[in-house]
């Protein structure tokens, strides 16, 4: 059994992988409404493959099956748990704090973070060898990717579950140092970040930055446009981590991107960011 803490966009992705995997899941979140938006987007996301002729009806019914809602309890016989909560440490260790408890001292405990410390996480928890970082990109049912991070205290057991595991849901992984942003967000948020300080210094249009980057680069989509997908407070906070971690002048957070912020424009999520939705 699978255990999933946190139903929004990574937490659900998570889980329908994983239910289409073959694996039984637990969907678990502060309040059951959230995990019944949760669920009920999966069920949204599978409907839709199935119009597509991408996923066989029975196989969809065979998923949701395999699929629940609950807490922490229902959990209890979890040999793995993958928390995707806000990117906040004090409520991730609190979830941590709560899975060490309800889960066999033997289940191993993986975050989603994308740039929080997996040693600090893990040193909160009874048996830290067991915490581990495993970084899905999102959306989650679509990319391929999966960063598997070794705090400290992380032992090579813990590691090649969470490789087989990510493996059984059919990605690629990589393994990166315990060290800020890791290696997508250590390269990606300074290219996004510098995409926001051109646009600031007004060298040329949102628009044409994008189309810039997409044509010249071969990218699928243009960096302000990803900004705004992943959303611009989550950018500003793993760019606050990198500069914060790295202690390096290079990596500040542009201050067009915390304005945006502060405003309330956090991309697509929001309706507005660079670009208006």
């Amino acid at each position: 059994m699978l255990a999933v803490v946190g139903a929004g966009q990574m937490g659900a992705g998570i889980a329908q992988v994983a239910a289409q995997s073959g694996l039984s899941v637990v969907l678990i979140d502060v309040s059951r409404d959230f995990v019944e938006k949760g669920l009920a987007g999966i069920r949204g996301q599978l409907d839709k493959a199935v119009g597509k002729g991408k996923l066989k009806p029975e196989d969809a019914q065979a998923a949701l099956s395999r699929l629940r809602g609950g807490s922490y309890s229902d959990a209890r016989e979890a040999q793995f748990a993958v928390e995707a909560v806000t990117e906040n440490e004090a409520v991730k260790k609190k979830v941590f704090a709560d899975l060490a408890q309800a889960l066999p001292e033997s289940a191993v405990l993986a975050t989603n973070t994308s740039s929080i410390p997996i040693t600090r996480i893990a040193a909160t928890v009874a048996r830290p060898e067991r915490v581990i970082g495993m970084h899905f990109m999102n959306p989650v049912p679509v990319m391929q990717l999966v960063e598997i991070i070794r705090g400290a205290q992380t032992s090579d057991e813990t590691y090649a579950a969470t490789r087989g595991l990510a493996e059984k849901l059919g990605k690629t992984t990589v393994l990166s140092k315990d060290m800020p942003g890791f290696i997508v967000n250590r390269i990606l948020i300074p290219m996004l970040n510098e995409a926001c300080f051109a646009f600031q210094e007004n060298l040329a249009s949102a628009e044409d930055i994008d189309t810039a980057m997409k044509l010249g680069t071969n990218v699928p989509m243009g960096p302000l446009a990803l900004a705004d997908f992943v959303g611009l407070d989550t950018c500003l906070a793993i760019a606050e981590v990198l500069h914060r971690g790295l202690g390096d002048d290079k990596y500040r957070p542009a201050p067009i991107l915390r304005q945006y912020v502060d405003a309330g424009w956090l991309g697509r999520k929001t309706k507005r960011g660079f670009y208006r939705y």
